[in-house]
This record gives C-alpha cells, sequence and structure tokens, in this order.
C-alpha cells in the first residue's frame, strides 16, 4: 500500500495538541513532512483506541485493567483514564511510580509473579493491595514485605496450556495444578480476598481457551474446599496481523462470560488484563530507509528500537509506504530483509517483506498495528531511539 507525500501548508488543527494532547495531524504522510524528523515516528489512533477501550468496557463481563507494558505512553494512558480505564497492571516498581505520578487515584494490580522485597515494601506502602504470585516461596515474601498486612487481595498464577496462542507464555510462570490446591488453602490466612489468575498466552486465536482455563481453576478451587473472591482471566485478546483471521472479540466476551456462569463463579470478581487488545492497532511506527542494497533495506530503527516483534518474532506487521517525493510507485513489488540501525548485526528481520520494487532511500515504511510493544520496547543501544509520538486524526 503507497500512501503518497502531500507537502502542504501548515493549517489550524493539523498541528495543535488534541485529544491525545499531543501535535495532531489528518493523516501519516503530512505528519511525517512537517515532523522532519531523523528518528522513527510514532502514530497513535484516537478513534480506533476510543473503540477499542468501549469494546471493553460495555462487553467484558467485569473489570478492565489496562496492562501498562504494552504501552506507557502518558497521552495513551491519560486518554484511556478519560474513556473509562480506573484500573491498571503493573510489573514493577518503577512502572508503579509512574502511573501514580501521572493518574494519583489509579488502582494499581501488581501482577507479576516474582517482585523483589523492596518493591513489595514499596508498593504497599503507595497504596497497592493486590499481588500476584505463584510460589510458596513469594508468597511469603509478599507477607513479610507488607508486613503481614491484613488487607491484601491475593492472586494466585496458575500454570495453564498455551497451545491455541501464537506466543507462548508459559515456561516461566505459573504454578502447577497438582500443587495450586494446597497453596490456596494456605493463602486464606494472608488474604483478605482470595484470588487466582491464568494467562492463556499472547495472540490467543481460540475463545475457547478461556473456557477450559476457567474450568481448571473450578477443579482446583474445589480440591482446594476453599471459596475465591476473584478470578483474573489475565491478557491475551488477540489483535488482527497479516496471516491470521480477522478477530472479533465478542466470542471471546461471551465465552468467558457463559463459562463463569457454567463454573459456578457468578458471585467473584471477575477481571482482565489487556494490553496488545487496547493499543496494538490504535499505533504505528513510520522508519525512514536509510540505504538501498539490492534487496536490503537499512532503516533508522530496528530490532533494539520498536520493531523487535518483526525481528525476534518474525510477525508481519501490515506495512504502507509514503515516499519522501510524492512520485507514485511502481505497482510492482519485491522481497526485502530489513537491517535497523545499530552495529549489531542480531539487528535485522528477515521477512521476506513485500514492498514496491523501486522504493528508494528517503521514503518511510510504516509499520502498522505496531501501538503495544513498539515505544516501549525501545532501547537506546547505539544512540538510536525515538521521543516522537504524533496523534493521526479526522479533525
Amino acid at each position: 500500500m503507497q500512501i503518497a507525500l502531500q507537502k502542504k501548508a501548515l493549517t489550524l488543527g493539523e498541528y495543535e495538541t488534541s485529544s491525545l494532547g499531543l501535535r495532531a495531524y489528518n493523516d501519516e504522510a503530512t505528519a511525517l513532512s512537517l515532523e522532519n524528523c531523523a528518528d522513527a515516528v510514532h502514530f497513535l489512533y484516537p478513534e480506533i483506541l476510543t473503540g477499542n477501550l468501549a469494546k471493553f468496557t460495555t462487553s467484558f463481563a467485569g473489570t478492565t485493567l489496562y496492562a501498562i507494558k504494552a504501552n506507557p505512553h502518558p497521552s495513551l494512558l491519560t486518554f484511556m483514564w478519560k474513556h473509562g480505564i480506573r484500573s491498571f497492571e503493573a510489573a514493577s516498581i518503577r512502572e508503579i511510580r509512574f502511573i501514580l505520578s501521572l493518574l494519583p487515584d489509579a488502582e494499581i494490580y501488581y501482577m507479576h509473579p516474582v517482585k523483589s522485597r523492596q518493591s513489595i515494601r514499596e508498593a504497599y506502602q503507595l497504596g497497592v493491595r493486590a499481588f500476584a504470585f505463584d510460589c510458596a516461596e513469594e508468597l511469603y515474601k509478599i507477607e513479610t514485605g507488607t508486613d503481614h498486612a491484613e488487607d491484601l487481595s491475593l492472586f494466585l498464577r496458575l500454570h495453564m496450556d498455551q497451545a491455541d496462542a501464537r506466543y507462548p507464555l508459559n515456561d516461566k510462570f505459573g504454578l502447577s495444578l497438582n500443587e495450586a490446591p494446597l497453596i490456596l488453602q494456605r493463602m486464606q490466612s494472608s488474604a483478605n480476598k482470595l484470588g487466582v489468575t491464568f494467562h492463556v498466552g499472547s495472540q490467543c486465536m481460540n475463545p475457547d481457551a478461556y473456557r477450559h482455563a476457567l474450568s481448571q481453576v473450578r477443579m482446583v478451587v474445589d480440591q482446594a474446599g476453599v471459596d475465591i473472591h476473584a478470578i483474573d482471566v489475565g491478557g491475551g485478546f488477540p489483535v488482527s496481523y497479516p496471516g491470521m483471521d480477522n478477530i472479533d472479540l465478542a466470542p471471546y466476551f461471551d465465552t468467558i462470560k457463559q463459562a463463569i456462569a457454567e463454573f459456578d463463579f457468578g458471585d467473584v470478581d471477575l477481571l482482565c488484563e489487556p494490553g496488545r487488545a487496547l493499543s496494538g492497532n490504535a499505533g504505528a511506527v513510520a522508519v525512514r530507509v536509510e540505504l538501498k542494497k539490492s534487496s536490503n533495506l537499512y532503516l533508522n530503527d530496528g530490532t533494539y528500537g520498536a520493531l523487535f516483534d518483526a525481528g525476534i518474532s518474525n510477525w508481519k506487521y501490515p506495512l504502507s509506504v509514503v515516499t519522501s517525493d510524492g512520485r507514485t510507485l511502481d505497482p510492482s513489488e519485491s522481497d526485502y530483509k530489513f537491517y535497523g540501525p545499530t552495529c549489531d548485526s542480531l539487528d535485522m528481520m528477515a521477512g521476506p517483506y513485500k514492498l514496491p520494487a523501486d522504493i528508494e532511500e528517503g521514503d518511510w515504511i510504516i509499520f502498522h498495528h505496531l501501538g503495544a510493544y513498539g515505544y516501549a520496547m525501545q532501547t537506546k543501544f547505539n544512540g538510536f531511539y525515538s521521543d516522537t509520538v504524533v496523534e493521526i486524526s479526522a479533525l
């Protein structure tokens, strides 16, 4: 797909703070022309973000926690707050400090299963009361780190099968279902509210994976002989990428709601932790071609920047091109390999990526659906990174 670059004079509304509190433009080409940036340029789309938020706040039968790690840009977080998100999932004490500095009244769930003793103590002092863990040793750290507080909401992270996920996450965290009943019994002495959490894997392509997971929660709870107060079904809600079926989240929400009733969890607090599903298709990243060498394109961003998933996971994001001079590109396509700007040869995206055969130095490639794990994954290795984030909106 080609977007012709239209250089035009600045007009009121195109270059002003708008709904996200960012410089706002009608389209990506205008933004790239007027920003005149030497680094990658991050785009956010408020209309898409609004639609994503509405899906969860109106259709998910519980409380939606935004997973900060997906995209922690302040403008995006404050926009979510304005549109009804009051709870956030944090993985570190820095995320907790950050969100409270931005949104002092936010409710924070500290859901990383392994935390330092210092961070547990500080989080509790900052008002955090919900903590996740997946072993007895971590439970003891939470108990002692909070001076055996009596107002804790504790969530036991269970290990679940993730065969339906495009990006499985089950090798690192989660207590086995065999061990879980004993720990649930042990939790009763520490938890004001007893909870269970799990993750079906990132980009879960089968809604029934949530039903299966909830059936296993029912089994574990019955074996433990305890009453739980909350279930967090985690993230995993998918975004449509090339090569994947078009995603409708309604069957996911319906399946979870039906399973909650089927397994007699109707009186528990239900939570979810979407990250990618809220911010993924609400953002994009434009990167510039710095050199064309045969079928290799050298870009001003790469796997040490916003393109980690494009390189390491080899995900094929939807691409479009903005030409540097407004020319019309040849409709014929070629296969390309991308290289990032750092000196590391691992900074490479194998693809192959199909782009116009006559793309050249100075043209911009837009990686769409990169509002999650793009801006958030940037390092400053070799001095290559971008702080330029703008809004693309129909003003």
